[in-house]
């Protein structure tokens, strides 16, 4: 195969609401923190152990102004997308690097009844992207988090 990928799936809840920045062009970016967790029983201990993953995601113009409107904190979000690393330059001149998922497509699957502005759960293209039918949300969501995947 001579081609390459990069895909990112994710499913996670938000860790705080959407960031929207706007610029002169009348484009927007839409930035908000979701966390993904691995839940497993320690060999050693036999505790249960939680590992929490954060990634930065990115959502721009149309797809991010409705990610500010129906998502919330808390609320849990499948994202599809590309991993993205910005290299920028801090107030005190040092170079830094961030890690960002460029999302290409996102499903709301909170409950419409667990929202607070009880808003269906919708599936939303950039408007670069080619339309696609709208799928419903999973209803067999662990709420708990029990991790096994039916799979």
């Amino acid at each position: 195969m001579s081609g390459t990928l990069n895909k990112v799936m994710l499913i996670g809840n938000l860790g705080d609401e959407v960031k929207m920045h706007y610029f002169d062009d009348k484009n927007c970016v839409g930035r908000f923190p979701i966390a993904t967790s691995e839940t497993y029983v320690s060999k050693q201990t036999n505790e249960r152990v939680t590992n929490t993953e954060w990634h930065n995601i990115v959502v721009r113009n149309k797809a991010a102004e409705i990610c500010e409107k129906y998502l919330t904190k808390g609320d849990k979000v499948y994202i599809e997308g590309r991993i993205k690393t910005r290299k920028w330059t801090d107030d005190k001149g040092m170079e830094r690097y961030s890690t960002e998922i460029q999302c290409d497509e996102f499903t709301f699957l909170t409950p419409k009844g667990d929202q607070q502005q009880s808003q269906q759960p919708k599936k939303t293209n950039t408007p670069n992207a080619n339309p696609q039918p709208q799928q419903s949300a999973p209803t067999n969501v662990e709420p708990d988090g029990d991790d096994d995947l039916p799979f």
